[in-house]
């Protein structure tokens, strides 16, 4: 088991861009551990009576969802000074900048508020289009990874980081490869991309949690034609990455981030342990349009023409 790396408990005053290498490790350390922080509050409320509100895209927003978030902007704030957080409850139309966090600070909030385990606290520091250095922490299953330039699991302990460990992808089991799907949001899309695939077994899991199982060697791909956004999968995207795996677009290609003038919704992709099975998918080109797109657009139209 390898000792934890550094944590910056003084960062500098004022990070830019391009972040070291060397420093990006400690950095998602870091980060796992405000995720944590934000994990012991959403305890708190899970399994109660949690008061909250459906947003205009149909997904519930939760008092927790609300207290986590103020607690990793706070946080964020205080460690990394002058650097934007897009957050999915309060600034998800914020710009983005040469760096900047995507942070999810409750995903799988409607399993959360069904009494399920698997949820998860998603923070991604972003350089450019792409992650530099990222946590997830799952509370309810007491584990926790960061990725900087390698890929750590670690137990959550005491609503800590406990000691972290390298993690990897695995090879592709002789028995079928093992996918994992949406509790909630399974499509006709993905289900005849997972056809064309040697599939042993499709196992259910909720939130960005699938990342970071395929990530640990304990499942093979996750592919998702429906719409999610950013800060849904950015963290989760560089913990796999940097576990030797990818995540991809329609096109093949790795997906990106900081894309405003969209609402920072991601198109379809695929989550992968091995890019061999990159050519055997048919991602569409793109995921359904949702009552959110079609608010949203409508609101930037009729602002243009006011203009």
């Amino acid at each position: 088991m390898t000792a934890p790396a550094p944590i910056l408990a003084d960062p500098p005053a004022s990070l830019t861009a391009p972040v070291p290498a060397a420093m990006r490790d400690a950095i998602a350390e870091q980060l796992a551990g405000i995720g944590c922080e934000a994990g012991r509050i959403l305890r708190g409320y899970h399994g109660s009576d949690c008061p909250h509100v459906i947003k205009p895209d149909g997904s519930p927003a939760s008092l927790a969802d609300t207290r986590s978030e103020e607690l990793i902007v706070a946080a964020l704030g205080r460690a990394f000074p002058g650097i934007p957080v897009i957050a999915e409850e309060t600034s998800g139309t914020a710009q983005p900048a040469p760096l900047f966090f995507l942070v999810d600070p409750l995903d799988g909030t409607r399993d959360f508020l069904a009494g399920s385990e698997q949820y998860c606290v998603n923070i991604g520091l972003i350089q450019g289009d792409r992650p530099i250095a990222a946590a997830l922490a799952a509370p309810g299953l007491g584990r926790v990874w960061a990725a900087g330039t390698t890929a750590r699991e670690a137990p959550i302990r005491e609503g800590r980081p406990g000691a972290f460990r390298p993690v990897g992808v695995r090879a592709a089991p002789a028995d079928g490869l093992v996918a994992l799907v949406s509790r909630l949001h399974g499509d006709s899309d993905t289900d005849a991309c997972l056809d064309r695939l040697p599939i042993g077994e499709r196992r259910v899991t909720s939130s960005a949690l699938k990342f970071c199982l395929i990530a640990a060697g304990e499942a093979d791909l996750y592919v998702r034609c429906v719409p999610t956004m950013e800060w849904d999968t950015a963290a989760g995207d560089h913990v796999l990455t940097m576990a030797g795996g990818r995540v991809v677009g329609p096109d093949g290609t790795t997906i990106t981030y900081g894309h405003h003038a969209r609402f920072y919704r991601n198109g379809p992709f695929a989550a992968l342990a091995s890019a061999a099975y990159r050519d055997a998918l048919t991602l569409p080109q793109q995921s359904a349009v949702s009552y959110f797109d079609r608010r949203r657009a409508g609101a930037a139209v009729e602002a243009t023409g006011q203009e």
